[in-house]
């Protein structure tokens, strides 16, 4: 079946000390899951959109947790088993509600080992949207060509391709960063990122010049715009109480690409992804508090109520 949205890359087992303060103090930790890609795709879902999620884990029980909490998510899961690596590790603690601090278990891990094969028969059976993290070409050479590849077929294909830069310093630098995702970006219908992200793809304006039709810039508590080539939508962010901000950029999008699927107008996708942002932090987790499609008529641009 054709999704709405495809999208790819790592998703990692995560340990969350339940409550704030130094992890070497925490009594116990949570287990659950993150991953940009899949908070994406779980908030689509919610939202009842069929989102398609496609990576690799390992042949171990994080894996096999990432497989059954996403498919719980009604999320089409495309999770690829690999015996050679384990499935990456993310340790959390939390300082405060604004600040976490993150340790990484995953250099060579399975989900770092995704290829061009392993996106070929999801391509094939075809999406409207391919959703594409600017973290997962960052992991290895072999996802660096499926990511490539992933945008080549898409385009040639007609779909809209939506980069999320979300640069991660821990994975590459700026620099490698700028090399690899500018071609990506200029190939993009729509790029989100915050003003230090798009400047390492060229820019607002260099962006539209190539070609991107939409460029979304992510200003956090200052909401977010949308600039084209002929007009520019800004939004406030929606009034919230902060209980996590983990993952309000993965929220914001895929609020955006609700309404886009919707076919709704930039001003309107800019409210609807504040929005959904603002009541995902307010709930602790990544993923966790994303809000459900029963819920956006109690959402809007400038309240939760």
């Amino acid at each position: 079946m054709t999704a709405d949205v495809l999208t790819f890359g790592e998703t990692m087992a995560v340990l969350r000390a339940q409550s704030p303060g130094p992890l070497r103090l925490a009594r116990s930790l949570d287990l659950t899951l993150a991953g940009a890609e899949s908070t994406v795709a779980i908030g689509l879902s919610r939202l009842g959109h069929n989102a398609r999620w496609v990576g690799r884990v390992g042949t171990d029980e994080f894996g096999a947790l990432i497989a059954d909490r996403l498919r719980a998510e009604q999320v089409d899961t495309v999770a690829i088993p690999d015996s050679t690596a384990p499935t990456g590790l993310l340790i959390r603690e939390q300082r405060t509600a604004t600040l976490a601090r993150v340790a990484y278990y995953r250099s060579g891990s399975a989900g770092s080992h995704l290829s061009p094969d392993d996106l070929q028969a999801p391509l094939q059976t075809g999406a409207r949207l391919l959703l594409l993290s600017g973290i997962t070409p960052a992991l290895s050479a072999s996802a660096r060509t499926a990511t490539t590849a992933a945008v080549d077929h898409a385009t040639a294909n007609g779909w809209t391709v939506c980069l999320d830069i979300n640069y991660r310093s821990k994975l590459w630098s700026p620099q490698d960063a700028s090399d690899t995702l500018t071609p990506l970006a200029s190939q993009a219908t729509i790029v989100f990122g915050d003003q230090s992200e798009l400047d390492l793809v060229g820019g607002t304006q260099t962006l539209l010049d190539k070609g991107v039709r939409e460029v979304v810039t992510k200003r956090g508590a200052e909401g977010a715009d949308v600039t084209t080539r002929a007009a520019h939508w800004a939004s406030s962010a929606a009034p919230t109480t902060v209980a996590d901000i983990i993952g309000a950029g993965d929220a914001f999008v895929a609020g955006y690409l609700s309404a886009l699927l919707d076919d709704q107008e930039p001003l309107q996708r800019l409210s609807r992804a504040t929005a959904v942002a603002a009541i995902a932090i307010s709930s602790l987790g990544d993923w966790e508090g994303l809000p459900t499609r029963a819920e956006l008529p109690h959402l809007s641009g400038d309240t939760i109520r």
